[in-house]
């Protein structure tokens, strides 16, 4: 239970608060809550079974980073419609058929990002629009091979893991 909360920092995407809360077993603590809007990730995968995923900087992570297209949600933006706007924006397709693949908390002891997950499969050309701060590159790869990159450890960015593991068990699921 919320007792006391103080803001520490507010920037352009989050928000940095202390938060002083009452734990299900009657302690208090004092907790620094990072406050996201929330993001969305799609797993893009074309006729020929590859799957769009981006090489991107990432200043944080201390270099280049595979992950799939995705976006922070805009204020009053539906994640389906984050989701269907960034893999135009940065993977140059559209999608006619789209599939829930759940959600994602990327870190839940400290940070209220939560990233919703979609499959999406029948693709086709569309204008390619990257945002001036974005520095990324669009690869296409072999669905299996980018699942093997994951279990093998190359790929780390959580999304982008979690993402592919539950695209290949959706794919892989009879259809009804």
């Amino acid at each position: 239970m919320l007792i006391a909360k103080r803001e520490i920092y507010a920037g352009r995407v989050v928000r940095l608060d202390v938060e002083t809360v009452e734990l299900p077993n009657g302690h208090r603590i004092d907790l620094e809550i990072m406050h996201h809007p929330g993001g969305a990730a799609v797993v893009a995968v074309d006729d020929a079974g590859r799957v769009c995923l981006l090489r991107q900087f990432r200043h944080a992570a201390g270099g280049w980073v595979w992950e799939l297209p995705a976006g922070k949600l805009e204020p009053g933006e539906p994640p389906g419609e984050t989701v269907r706007r960034e893999l135009v924006e940065e993977g140059g397709v559209r999608a006619r058929h789209w599939e829930e693949l759940g959600t994602y908390l990327s870190s839940p002891g400290v940070f209220t990002e939560r990233i919703h997950l979609y499959l999406a499969t029948g693709l086709e050309p569309a204008a390619h629009a990257p945002e001036a701060g974005e520095v990324f590159e669009v690869h296409w790869i072999p669905f299996e091979v980018a699942v093997g990159r994951v279990h093998s450890g190359e790929y780390t960015d959580g999304k982008t893991c979690l993402g592919l593991l539950k695209a290949q068990h959706r794919l892989a699921a009879p259809k009804t």
